[in-house]
């Protein structure tokens, strides 16, 4: 594995996801998610961990670049998009869904989907960003292939 590709995918990817997260979460859906999920539960802005919230921005993107080096082959914005907001989804579902099944963090099953929708937008945008990244370099086609 390219360990090269595999950090420079982790921070632009960490990076995006940090951006979006703060424009979709913090700023487009702030109200609409406090809507849905139990005041109680959730941290005051100035309460923030953001060590914290760094570290697994930077996790997640760490394990979208290591899917995408290891099994996934990509290295454009369209196939990085497509795995990345087909994996945030699943991912996204799955943990939503268990996390309302144990916890009174979601008071309302319509904030599943809402949170579902926007982590698929974010993994789709971040995915096609890591897959920019991940074919940097890459030799274009209809030359002599090289080993």
């Amino acid at each position: 594995m390219d360990t090269k590709k595999l950090l420079m995918g982790t921070i632009a990817g960490g990076i995006a996801y940090f951006f979006l997260g703060w424009i979709i979460y913090g700023m487009l859906l702030m109200d609409t998610m406090a809507a849905y999920s139990n005041p109680a539960a959730m941290r005051a802005e100035t309460d923030m961990i953001w060590w914290a919230l760094i570290v697994g921005n930077l996790g997640y993107a760490c394990l979208l670049t290591y899917v995408f080096l290891k099994w996934g082959n990509i290295a454009s914005f369209g196939s990085g998009a497509q795995a990345g907001a087909v994996l945030s989804f699943l991912m996204s579902f799955s943990i939503d869904l268990m996390m309302y099944a144990t916890s009174t963090l979601m008071a309302d099953p319509m904030g599943i989907v809402v949170d579902v929708v926007a982590a698929t937008v974010m993994g789709g945008i971040v995915g096609g960003i890591i897959g920019v990244v991940l074919g940097m370099g890459a030799k274009s086609s209809g030359g002599t292939p090289t080993t």
